[in-house]
């Protein structure tokens, strides 16, 4: 399976758990994104309405940075939308 299909598989099989936590508003296949600039690093993209320090967050809505060996990137939309 290549990268972006096992990516994929994982998003279809933990997105429903993911757009349960606080903030989280989508999940999709896409590239890390470091200092507001796209790297080549394909991920498992979650987005959330807005960044909260972990400490702000319960045990239950932290989100991992890899799911399965798979790479998460959190990603702020700095708007309200709502994607799965």
């Amino acid at each position: 399976m290549d990268k972006k299909a096992r990516i994929s598989d994982i998003q279809i099989r933990y997105s429903d758990d993911l757009m349960n936590k606080a903030h989280v508003i989508g999940t999709a296949l896409g590239y890390r994104q470091k200092n507001n600039q796209p790297t080549d690093e394909l991920v498992l993209v979650v987005l959330v309405d807005q960044k909260v320090p972990a400490s702000e967050l319960s045990p239950q809505d932290l989100i991992p940075s890899e799911i399965e060996g798979v790479p998460v990137d959190v990603q702020s939309t700095g708007g309200a939308f709502r994607a799965g």
